[in-house]
C-alpha cells in the first residue's frame, strides 16, 4: 500500500481520496476547506496543516484543482510539489486543464527526476462516489504502469492516451462531443414537443436508430425515459453547466492554438455562455434543455 498526498478535496477530490482509504492506502489530505479536510479524517484519512507537511513521507502525490493557474501554484516555484518531492515521486495531476500548462508541469517534473501523468477523469460526482470514473491519462509508459493501479482504485476505466498533456487532450475532445450532443438531443426533445410527438415514443425510437447517443441513452434530458438522469431531480447536478462551459472554453482555446475549424464547439460555448448568463450554470449541464425552451433560472424544471 501507499502513502498518498491529496491536494484539492472538493466535490470530486473528496470521494477519490476516500476511496483510496477504502483500497488501503495511507492518504494525507490537503485543501482550504477545512470542513474538506475533515471529511477525509472522517473517512479514515489524515488531513495536512501545509505543503511541506503533506509531502514529508509522500510516494504519491495527487492533485484535483479547478484550472491550470492553481496547477502550476501548486507544483511549481521552491514551495511547489516538485521542489519539495523526493526523487522518482510519482505526481497524477487529476484536474481538468489545458494542454500547455500540463505539458508544462511534466516537463519540469521530469527535469527534476519525478515521474507525472496528467489524468483528468469524467463520471461526475456520483462517479467519484461510486470509483467508477474514467480516467484518460497523459505520460510516459513507465508512469502510467506505476499509476494504473492507484486510478483503478478510483474508477472502472483508465486508458493511456499517449505522451504528457495528452490525457487533457483526450478530456476536452470527448467533452466538446458531450457538449454538442447534448444540445442536439435537446433540440431533438424541444421539437418534439412541437410537433406532438411524445417524448418516450421518441426515445424508443432514437434510443434503437441512428440518433442513439450517451446523451441520449443514459443522460437523456427529460424525465421519464431514463430514471436515473438529473432531469428527474429537477436538474440537481451530476456534472454542471459551468463545468461543461469550463471544457468547452478549454477546447476552443485548444482550437485557436491549433487553427482547428470546430464550428459546432464553437456554437455549444456559445449557448453555454448564455445559459450561464442566464442564472443555470449551478444545475446539471443537460438543463441547456430549459434555456433552449426560453426558461430562466427560476423556471428551470417547470
Amino acid at each position: 500500500m501507499a502513502k498518498i498526498g491529496f491536494v484539492g478535496l472538493g466535490n470530486m477530490g473528496g470521494p477519490m481520496a476516500a476511496n483510496l482509504v477504502k483500497a488501503g492506502h495511507t492518504v494525507t489530505g490537503l485543501d482550504l476547506d477545512d470542513g474538506a479536510k475533515a471529511r477525509l479524517a472522517d473517512a479514515g484519512g489524515r488531513a495536512a496543516g501545509s505543503l511541506i507537511e503533506l509531502m514529508g513521507e509522500a510516494e504519491i502525490v495527487i492533485t484535483m484543482l479547478p484550472a491550470g493557474s492553481h496547477v502550476r501554484s501548486v507544483y511549481m516555484g521552491g514551495e511547489g510539489v516538485i521542489a519539495l518531492a523526493r526523487p522518482e515521486t510519482l505526481l497524477i495531476d487529476c484536474s481538468t486543464i489545458d494542454v500547455q500548462t500540463s505539458r508544462t508541469v511534466a516537463a519540469e517534473a521530469e527535469q527534476a527526476g519525478l515521474f507525472m501523468i496528467d489524468a483528468p477523469v469524467s463520471g461526475g460526482v456520483g462517479g467519484a462516489e461510486a470509483g467508477t470514473l474514467t480516467f484518460m491519462v497523459g505520460g510516459p509508459e513507465p508512469a502510467f504502469e506505476r499509476a494504473k493501479p492507484i486510478l483503478d482504485a478510483m474508477g472502472k476505466t483508465v486508458v493511456h492516451a499517449g505522451g504528457p498533456g495528452n490525457g487533457q487532450a483526450a478530456k476536452i475532445c470527448n467533452n466538446m462531443v458531450l457538449g454538442i450532443s447534448m444540445i442536439a438531443v435537446s433540440e431533438a426533445f424541444n421539437l418534439a414537443d412541437q410537433l406532438g410527438l411524445d417524448r418516450q415514443a421518441l426515445f424508443d425510437i432514437s434510443s434503437k436508430a441512428s440518433g442513439q447517443c450517451w446523451s441520449l441513452t443514459t443522460y437523456c434530458p427529460v424525465p421519464g425515459p431514463v430514471p436515473t438522469s438529473p432531469a428527474n431531480r429537477d436538474y440537481a447536478p451530476g456534472f454542471t453547466g459551468a463545468m461543461m462551459l469550463k471544457d468547452l472554453n478549454l477546447a476552443q482555446d485548444a482550437a485557436r492554438t491549433t487553427g482547428t475549424a470546430t464550428p459546432l464547439g464553437a456554437g455549444a460555448q456559445q449557448i453555454y455562455t448564455l445559459l450561464a448568463n442566464e442564472g443555470l450554470a449551478a444545475r446539471d449541464f443537460s438543463a441547456v434543455i430549459e434555456f433552449l425552451r426560453g426558461n430562466k433560472s427560476d423556471e428551470a424544471g417547470s
